[in-house]
């Protein structure tokens, strides 16, 4: 079994959604305003009326393992040798690894401004997304380095791992619009396409070891689903298809207080996606024999799969319905100009953030320094794994061009890519967590330039959107 294969194995399958992308909250950037509905994109007398990102992909991604598999998975998949250093592994006294990634990537961003009066800006977005979670032993991964790592023959429970991960597309129509001056709603309503959903949890497990034969005998017990992939995947299998369709909304709103303090509150992603009816899911108890443990080149392959026909086992095909990972969030900003020429802004935004259908939660501190078009953020969160994040990001951002890079996981990141390039003192670090975190977008405006009355060649005046229609109607505001 190849590198790659242990990072897809080990890493990819154990994906899940923890850590937030901050620090383009109150930026005003078009991932901005498709991220948090309620946000504008559009600055009358200032911006073009079209936004797009010419499909150049606006994305994040971040992933973490913690736990005393650090080690072993940096010196397989970045040390020379290649091989599992598990001398930090305890066998045998209930330690277990947080294994967590996110993915977003927006392949297509597009918006429009329809009306000068509220501020209307509609806008289509096309964006692939995976997530999930992962829960691991740390003799899940001794057995990788063979059975010298256990000194008993007989062990259980010692496997009972789970982990769950989903991918699907995600093809979004959103609507945004300031009611009034001191309040503007938004939302985004999207059509999920489903791609891969797998999720096992291990309840029973055993394993016995027979030295003298280089054998052992595993059993497992639990319950494992599986969506439906015509044959082995590829490529193909990753294009917009209707077989697990699911829907999805986000809804977010923004007042404006008397101090000029902006409030906004969302809920993001509360969706579900119904996998086909030719998926499967698996009641497996069973056990198999795992022959050659002390055959370093051939082991990870004969694990992996004796353990993969051990839990397809025991099958019923039938459809499920799965939610996707949404959030509750909760955000408050003011700025505050540095100089009497408006030149330096200072503009802090505190975030609470809570997972919708997990228990994960996580603060935050925006702080974003502008200085004309560049703006410099430095970013802290702390979540319910105790993490600590320091992260930092570097836009440039006109009226009518943007363009950003960063990472919420300064340290981290850093500390990961010199691993990655076989530095072996952090290869063998073991931290709080091992993780990265990357984020990058880019998109222009085009067209008419928006401009109000006095001084418009053209006025796309417009009526009031339906919402500021709908507020005027229930709150008496309309003359």
């Amino acid at each position: 079994m190849n590198k790659v294969l242990i990072v897809f194995c080990l890493i990819f399958f154990s994906l899940s959604v923890s850590a937030q992308q901050f620090s383009q909250y109150n930026t005003n950037t078009l991932f901005d305003s498709f991220e948090n509905p309620s946000q504008r994109s559009f600055i009358p007398d200032s911006s073009k009326g079209m936004a797009f990102n010419f499909l150049i992909p606006n994305f994040n991604v971040n992933t973490y393992l913690t736990g005393n598999m650090q080690q072993g998975i940096k010196t397989r998949l970045f040390s020379k040798d290649a091989l599992y250093n598990t001398d930090n592994l305890k066998i045998g006294q209930g330690k277990y690894n947080h294994v967590n990634a996110n993915v977003n990537a927006y392949a297509i961003m597009f918006k429009l401004f329809t009306s000068l009066n509220g501020d209307v800006e509609i806008g289509f977005s096309a964006q692939t997304k995976a997530e999930g979670r992962g829960y691991f032993s740390d003799e899940s991964l001794a057995l990788f380095g063979g059975s010298q790592n256990f000194t008993n023959n007989s062990y259980s429970n010692i496997f009972n791992d789970n982990y769950r991960y989903q991918t699907y597309h995600q093809l979004g129509f959103s609507y945004r619009e300031r009611v009034n001056k001191k309040i503007a709603l938004g939302f985004k309503i999207s059509a999920l396409l489903g791609i891969q959903y797998q999720r096992v949890d291990i309840t029973e497990s055993q394993i016995n070891f027979n030295r003298a034969t280089d054998q052992a005998t595993l059993g497992l017990q639990g319950r494992y689903y599986d969506s439906f992939i015509p044959g082995h995947i590829t490529a193909h299998d990753y294009l917009p298809t209707l077989r697990n369709p699911g829907a999805a909304i986000t809804l977010g709103g923004s007042y404006i207080t008397d101090d000029h303090i902006t409030i906004q509150a969302n809920i993001k992603d509360l969706g579900f996606i119904h996998w086909s009816k030719r998926s499967t899911v698996y009641d497996f108890n069973n056990s198999a024999t795992i022959n050659n443990l002390s055959t370093a080149p051939s082991r990870e392959d004969t694990i992996f799969n004796t353990t993969r026909k051990l839990i397809k086992t025991n099958g019923t095909v039938q459809s499920f319905t799965t939610p996707i990972n949404g959030h509750a969030e909760l955000s408050a900003t003011k700025s505050y100009w540095l100089d009497y020429n408006n030149l330096f802004k200072y503009s802090p935004t505190l975030i609470l953030s809570k997972e919708l259908f997990f228990s994960g939660f996580t603060g935050a501190l925006v702080n974003h320094f502008k200085y004309k078009n560049f703006t410099v953020t430095l970013t802290t969160s702390y979540d319910d794994m105790k993490f600590f994040n320091l992260g930092t990001q570097f836009m440039v951002k006109s009226s009518n061009v943007e363009f950003f890079i960063g990472t919420d996981r300064l340290t981290n990141t850093g500390s990961l890519a010199m691993a990655a390039f076989h530095n072996e003192n952090q290869i063998n670090h073991i931290g709080n967590y091992t993780g990265g975190d990357l984020y990058l977008g880019f998109a222009l405006k085009f067209g008419h330039l928006i401009e109000h009355p006095m001084n418009a060649s053209t006025i796309p005046m417009g009526e009031k959107g339906f919402l500021g229609r709908l507020f005027g109607r229930l709150f008496k505001t309309d003359k």
